[in-house]
C-alpha cells in the first residue's frame, strides 16, 4: 500500500475573474425577439455562467482528492489468478548432473488468490486526509461564493445596457430637437430674418448630435452581445430588456453592523478558513511522518496443478516502520506545510480587512450616488427650463441661436449625467449585496431600493 510521501498541497483559486464575462451557450435560438427581465438573465448566468461551470468543476476536483487521501486509511484487498506453464534447462541453470534430464517441463499451476494491504497506524494520512476534507468543504464554498460573483457580473452587465439605453433615448431626443432647430434656423434666414450663421450652427450642432447617437447605438449593441456573452444567449438571439431599475432610495445601514453581517455571510471567507484549517492539518500531516507506521500485508489462496488438485495457502505479515534517517526530507515538508499555513493566515486576515473595507465603500458609494442623482435630476429640470427659454426667446427673433446651441449641449450633459448617477447607485446597490454575502438570495431587494 503506497503513502503519501508528504504533505498535500493547499489549492489555489484557479478561475480567473475574467471567466464570469463568459458562458457556453446552449445554442438555442428562440424566433422573434425575446423578453428578457433580470431576473430571467440572473438565472440563466447561474446555469451557463463559464466562471461558475470551472468552479463546480473545481469541487468535483476537490471530491476526487479527498477519496484518494481516504484510499491510504482503508484497507486495500486485490485478487488474481494465474495460470502458469514453464519448461525449464536445468544445465542453463548451473546443474549438470550425468543422466539426469537437461530438460524438465513443460510443467504448470494453477493459482488463485486474494491479497490484502492496509496500513493500521499511519497518523500522517489521517492527518493528511483531515486536511482534504476541509479544502473539498472549501470548494463547495467557493462555488456558492462563485454564485455571487455571477449575480454581480450579469446584474452590472444588465444595468449597463439599461443605461446606455437611456442614452440612446437621450440622444435621440436630443437629434429630434437639433433637427427642429435647424429647421427654424434654415426657414428664418430664408426668410432673410436671420444670418446664415445661425443656420450653419444649428447644422453643426444637428449633426454633432447625430454623431452622439451613433456612439450612443453602436455602445448599446456592443454592450447587448457582453451580456449575451455572459449569460449563455446565442449571439444571434434577438431580445429586450424588459427591467428598468428605476431609482429607489435606499435606507441607510449602520456600517459596523454591515460589516459583522458580512463577515457572517461570505462564503468565499469561509472557504478561506476551510484552507487554513486545512493547511493546519497538513502541518500535522507533515510533523507526523516522523512516527512510526504500523502496516499488515497478507494473502491467502488456492495453488495447484489445476483447480482440482489444488491447496490452500496464505501468508500473513505485520511491520513496523520506523524512519531513521531523513531528517532533510522531514524537515523540508514541515517547513514547506508551515509556509503555506502562514499563507492562509495571512490571506485570512487580509480577507477579512478586505470584506470591511468591500461593505463600507458600497455604502459610501450607495450614499454619494444618491446624492448625485438628486443634483443630476435638477440639472436636468434646469437644462429643460433653460432650452425652452432660449427657443421662446429666438422665436420671438430678440436672440441669435447662439443660446439654444448652448442649451442644447447643457441638456446633452445634463442627461447623461443623470443616467451615469442612476447607474452608479444602482450598481453600488448590486455591489453592497456581493459584499454583505446575500446577492443570490437579495438581488432583487437591493437593485429595486428597499
Amino acid at each position: 500500500m503506497s503513502v503519501p510521501a508528504g504533505p498535500i498541497l493547499i489549492p489555489q483559486p484557479a478561475v480567473d475573474s475574467s471567466t464570469y464575462q463568459s458562458s457556453v451557450s446552449d445554442g438555442k435560438v428562440t424566433p422573434g425577439v425575446m423578453p428578457l427581465s433580470l431576473n430571467d438573465a440572473i438565472q440563466r448566468g447561474l446555469k451557463f455562467n463559464l466562471g461558475l461551470i470551472l468552479t463546480s468543476q473545481n469541487t468535483l476536483s476537490a471530491r476526487g482528492a479527498r477519496l484518494e487521501q481516504l484510499q491510504a486509511l482503508l484497507p486495500a484487498v486485490s485478487g488474481s489468478v494465474k495460470e502458469a506453464v514453464m519448461e525449464t534447462d536445468l544445465q542453463a541453470q548451473g546443474l549438470r548432473i550425468p543422466g539426469f534430464p537437461a530438460i524438465i517441463g513443460p510443467y504448470g499451476y494453477t493459482d488463485i488468490r486474494g491479497s490484502l494491504s492496509w496500513s493500521l497506524v499511519n497518523l500522517s494520512s489521517l492527518e493528511n486526509y483531515l486536511a482534504q476534507r476541509h479544502n473539498f468543504k472549501a470548494a463547495q464554498l467557493s462555488a456558492q461564493d462563485a454564485r455571487d460573483l455571477v449575480v454581480l457580473t450579469v446584474g452590472n452587465a444588465y444595468l449597463t445596457v439599461i443605461a446606455d439605453g437611456a442614452l440612446v433615448q437621450s440622444a435621440q431626443a436630443q437629434v429630434d430637437t437639433s433637427k427642429v432647430s435647424l429647421d427654424q434656423a434654415a426657414g428664418n434666414h430664408q426668410a432673410g430674418t436671420a444670418p446664415l450663421l445661425d443656420e450653419l450652427r444649428a447644422r453643426v450642432d444637428y449633426q454633432t448630435q447625430q454623431q452622439t447617437l451613433i456612439a450612443a447605438q453602436n455602445a448599446f449593441q456592443k454592450d447587448k452581445i457582453a451580456l449575451a456573452r455572459a449569460i449563455g444567449l446565442p449571439l444571434e438571439q434577438q431580445f429586450e430588456l424588459t427591467d428598468t431599475a428605476p431609482y429607489a432610495p435606499f435606507d441607510q445601514l449602520d456600517p459596523d453592523k454591515a460589516v459583522q453581517e458580512a463577515l457572517a455571510n461570505r462564503a468565499d471567507l469561509k472557504a478561506l478558513q476551510e484552507q487554513v484549517a486545512g493547511a493546519e492539518n497538513a502541518r500535522k500531516a507533515a510533523t507526523d511522518e516522523r512516527l512510526p507506521t504500523i502496516t499488515f500485508n497478507g494473502d491467502y489462496g488456492d495453488i495447484g496443478i489445476n483447480p482440482s488438485h489444488s491447496h490452500g495457502t496464505g501468508d500473513a505479515v505485520g511491520s513496523l516502520d520506523v524512519p531513521i534517517f531523513e531528517e532533510a526530507k522531514l524537515r523540508g515538508d514541515a517547513k514547506q506545510a508551515q509556509s503555506q499555513l502562514e499563507q492562509m493566515r495571512a490571506r485570512l486576515s487580509d480577507m477579512r480587512g478586505q470584506i470591511g473595507a468591500d461593505v463600507r465603500d458600497s455604502i459610501l458609494d450607495i450614499q454619494a450616488a444618491e446624492k448625485l442623482v438628486e443634483v443630476a435630476k435638477s440639472n436636468v429640470d434646469l437644462a429643460k427650463e433653460e432650452l425652452s427659454e432660449a427657443q421662446q426667446r429666438y422665436k420671438a427673433g430678440v436672440s441669435d441661436n447662439l443660446a439654444i446651441s448652448q442649451a442644447q449641449q447643457a441638456m446633452a450633459q445634463a442627461d447623461e449625467q443623470y443616467v451615469a448617477s442612476l447607474y452608479r447607485h444602482n450598481v453600488a446597490k448590486l455591489s453592497l449585496a456581493r459584499a454583505l454575502g446575500v446577492a443570490q438570495s437579495n438581488y432583487k431587494d437591493y437593485v429595486g431600493g428597499k
